[in-house]
Parts: C-alpha cells; structure tokens; sequence
C-alpha cells in the first residue's frame, strides 16, 4: 500500500507531501490546478521516461519518493524472486531523480537501482489506469493479456515460451545452414584451395629468418672466403711459415730456453702456449666461415630467393609472418570441418525441431483449451459488471481465432474483443463501435472483474468518468470503491481516482484538494486533505460553478452522508 508520496521541483511543484490510507481516495481540484502532475510524478516511480519538461523552472533537478508499507503476500513473493525485500519495517522506499542535463537516479531503501529494476519493482506495488489505458482496448494486440489475466494458466506460458523459443531458434538455424547452398560450395572450395597451397609450401617457423641470412651470405660469398683464409694464413699456417701461430712456437721454444737461466720465463712460456690455442680456435672458425661447398654459390643464391619469394607470396595472401600464415591455415581447417560436419548439425536440428513441434503443438492447445474455458466466464463477467455501469443490453464477446502465421510468442491463438452496444446489431471490433465514454467503463469493468485475480495493492484511475455523467458516474464511483475492498485475501486496498465529478468525489473514504496559487511571483501547486467540511465545499464547486448556493452544500452534504 502507498503510504505516502514526497514530490520536489516537478512542473509548478516546489514540494508536496501526501499521506494515504487504505480505501477510496479522491483527487480533485480545477481543470489547470496540478492534478495531472501527481501522476507524472508516480509514474516516475514506475519508471517512466523522464523529460527534463518535468523541472519546476530555475531547478537543476526533481525528485520523487514513494514509500510502501503492509504489502500483500503476492507482492512479497514477486519481490523475493527479484532478489529484494522490505526493510526490517517491512517498508519500501522508491525514490527517483532527474536532472535537466538527462541523468536520472533511482533507489530503493536508499540503495542505487537501475531504472528496469525500478519498474520491476514499482509494477507490483502499483498501477496507474488513465486514458492510454483506454486507447489500449483498442488494440487487439493487447487483447489477449486481459484473457490470460482472467484465465487460469499457471505455468503453462512460461513453459509455451521456452519451448517456442527453442523452436525458433531451431528454425533460424536450419535457415542458415540451408541458405544459399552455391555459396557454401564456393566457400569449401575456397578453404580447400588455401589449405592445399598453404600445406604444400610446408613453412617452418624460423624458416624465413634462416634463409635470408643464407642469402646474406652466399651474396658476400667471395669476400667472406677471401677474408677468411686470410684470417687463416695470418693466424694459423701458410707457405712461408711466417704465420702467427708459427711465430708463437718459436717463441715459447726460447722462453723455454731462457727458463733454465731465468725460472720467471717458463711462467711466460705457458701463458704464451695457452694464447696458441686461442689462436689456433679462431683460425679454424674463421676457416670455417668460407663456404667449403663445391657447387657454384649462384645456384645455392637462386634457390633460397625462389623460397624466399614463395613465402613472401603466402606473406601477401595470409598473414605477414610465418606464424600468422600458420595460424590461417589451422584457422582455415577449422572452417572446412564446420562447414563438412554442418551437413550433419543440420539432421540434428531437423531431429530436434521435429521432436519438438508435438511438444509446442499440446502446450499450444492446452492453452486455446484453457482460453476458450474462461472466455464465457469473462464475457459473463464483463456484460454484468457494465450492465450495472448502465450499458444495459451489450453484448461483448471475447473471440479466439488461429493466429495468423501459426505459432506466436503467447501460443496459437488471436484474441479480439467484439461489442455490440445496442440490440440486435451485430459484433463489431471495440474500436468501430466504443465512444470515450464507453471505453472508461469497459475498462472499468474489466478491472473490476481481473480484480480477485491480478490486483496490486494501490491502483490508480486518471479521470476514469471522462464521457459520462449523473447517475453512471455515480455507479462508476461505487465500483472504484468497492475495488478497494476486492482483494483477494480480504484486505482493504487502495484505489486513488483523480476525477471531476461530484457523485465520484462524494463516495470517497479520503479526499485530497489540488489547487495552485501565485506566491512570490510564481505559481504553486499544492495538496491539501480535505475534512468534512472542505469536502462540502469542493463538491459544491463540482456541481455549481463560481455559484455555491446553501442548496448546493446541502446537496453535497447529503451526498457525502449517504455514500455507499
């Protein structure tokens, strides 16, 4: 139940403040006053776009807080399966913030919450009923969600929509694999072509690196065999003797010699010997860098840049390296295997989706069965409740008809609503036939009847009376407050109804008066409670104008005095 509703810098709003209670509520004032304001601003709470229009002007932001207490079973159990619930109070506390520059806040119990959680949250505390609500029975899209809410279901359209969205998913597969079957060959093809190329080159990574120092060498193949048997005589052995190994030996021998008169020179000897063998290694290894084949270097030079230009072709078609055009290939081949075994995925999608379709096809019909089932019982309903709303001799009629294309989202049924308003005129669809007036109390009526059935603890009507007057607008006032004591388990609910009409505002348990005035040049709208004597008055406004006759009081007097 809403107990209390805070609202900051919304349109002519500078802050309001309005306690409720269980029952029947009214809100009324002149046309202009704010009434419409209270409901932008609860419908923040639910989650509404936001538009900057909303700022009172000169402020940067606005606020609103709804705070909820003493909440049914059904809300409690909605809340606990969104993973929330009341404060240790067993309070609720739903604010929102809007700024001018587009930012919007939301919390609960002081916690930040994203807005679709909000609206998840706000819709089982909550309804607001008002003329888009109207316009929405003329939709026969939105039809059939007013029979599945009067019939009983259970679980049968969530386990429907499980099924019917494997089955699609099935179908959209099966298209996708079945689709443009020459293009797929193209692609196999294709696959084939690259891999067959790339395998053949059979490329090693390091490869490339490797060759290229092979050519590096081999194009300087003359100078390094020049420079290194130079480096070989010099150092090692040539003709003359002259080497600098050969010189070396010579002077360890004297040394040697000279080691028998001086000791310290055989020290010298061994370090000398030992730097022989340095020598001796660096030699050899230059000796080495000589190309010791014995074919021409040329040929050698032409096959390294014939692989060398195979891989920097490769390089050009699959990747810049030797690893990346590895990576295409492994790549490549897992294609080919997707599209090879896809032949194969198809036949189990075909399986599977015709296994499933007797599946779709029973929980289908079960709810067609379990529609058909409570449409009489709603069309009972509803012609009796209207007939009351004096809409005496209408027939309305719920038709359930194969839904075109098959199989929807919400089963194998259309619903439409059919109304014939007088007499021996046939059915025709709500939107050919219902006037404004007529809608609100269809809509009424419906409400009233869904009420045991699907009923938040607060519900809302936007001038509800919009197209009737007297005696109806009466009726329809009893109705609003016997909504507020429909619940199913015997609870007192709230019903808030913003109305101009006086019978309406006479049947109210509690009774709220918009109004504006000017204050330091700007205009305010605010809320006030009404006791018994301000509700004489404002009704008396209703009914008489800027005339407020003790006829007028006394009316309203008796009026108040006799509610229902």
């Amino acid at each position: 139940m809403l107990i209390s509703l805070h609202i900051e810098n919304i349109a002519v709003i500078k802050t309001a403040d309005i306690d409720f209670t269980a029952g029947f509520t009214v809100l009324t004032g002149e046309t202009g006053a704010g009434k419409s304001i209270i409901i932008d601003s609860i419908a923040l709470i639910l989650g509404a776009k936001q538009s900057k229009e909303l700022i009172r002007s000169g402020e940067e932001t606005a606020m609103v807080s709804a705070l909820f207490g003493d909440m049914n079973i059904r809300a409690l159990n909605e809340l606990s399966a969104l993973g929330l619930a009341p404060d240790e109070d067993g309070m609720i506390l739903l604010s929102r913030t809007i700024s001018v520059s587009g930012k919007s806040t939301a919390r609960m119990n002081g916690r930040a919450i994203p807005i679709s959680l909000l609206k998840d949250v706000a819709k089982h505390l909550i309804a607001i009923h008002g003329q888009h609500d109207n316009m929405t029975l003329l939709d026969p899209e939105k039809h059939i969600n007013y029979l599945d809410s009067f019939a009983s279901l259970g679980t049968l359209p969530e386990e429907y929509s499980e099924c019917y969205n494997r089955y699609r998913e099935l179908e959209r597969k099966i298209a996708e694999m079945t689709s443009n079957e020459r293009e797929k060959a193209r692609r196999l093809e294709f696959l084939k072509f690259q891999i067959d190329e790339i395998a053949a080159a059979k490329l090693k990574p390091g490869e490339e690196e490797a060759l290229e120092k092979k050519r590096a060498k081999l194009q300087n193949s003359e100078n390094i065999n020049r420079l290194s048997h130079q480096v070989y005589a010099s150092l090692y052995q040539n003709e003359k003797g002259t080497s600098a190994l050969d010189r070396l030996r010579r002077s360890v021998k004297a040394l040697d010699t000279l080691s028998a008169v001086i000791p310290e020179a055989g020290e010298l000897s061994k370090r000398l010997e030992q730097a022989g063998y340095e020598i001796e290694d660096i030699a050899l290894t230059a000796e080495a860098f000589a190309d010791d084949s014995d074919g021409d270097p040329t040929a050698g030079l032409d096959r390294i840049e014939s692989r060398l230009d195979e891989i920097s072709k490769l390089e050009r078609k699959y990747g810049d390296t030797i690893p990346d055009i590895l990576a295409f290939l492994e790549k490549s081949k897992k294609e080919l295997e997707s599209i090879e075994l896809s032949e194969e995925r198809l036949n189990e999608c075909v399986a599977e989706k015709k296994k499933l379709l007797p599946v779709l096809e029973k929980k289908a019909a079960e709810m067609t069965r379990l529609r058909t089932d409570a449409a009489a019982g709603l069309e009972e309903r509803i012609i009796s409740e209207l007939a009351y709303l004096d809409m005496k001799g209408v027939t309305f009629s719920v038709e359930i008809l194969p839904a075109q294309g098959g199989f929807t989202p919400r089963g194998a049924d259309r619903v439409e609503f059919l109304i014939s308003t007088n007499k021996g005129e046939p059915l025709k669809p709500l939107a050919k036939i219902a006037s404004g007036g007529e809608l609100s109390r269809i809509m009424l009526a419906i409400k009233s009847v869904l009420a045991e059935k699907d009923f938040p603890d607060t519900m809302i009507f936007d001038e509800v009376d919009t197209g009737v007057s007297g005696k109806t607008s009466q009726k329809i006032g009893i109705k609003l407050r016997a909504l507020a004591m429909s619940i199913p388990d015997d609870r007192m609910a709230q019903v808030i109804c913003i109305t101009h009409s006086a019978q309406i505002a006479a049947l109210a348990d509690n009774h709220y008066l918009i109004s504006k005035k000017e204050t330091d040049g700007r205009v305010r709208t605010s809320v006030t409670p009404l006791d018994k004597d301000g509700r004489v008055n404002e009704i008396s406004r209703i009914m008489g104008g800027i005339n407020i006759t003790d006829r007028l009081r006394e009316t309203a007097r008796e009026m108040i005095d006799e509610k229902i």
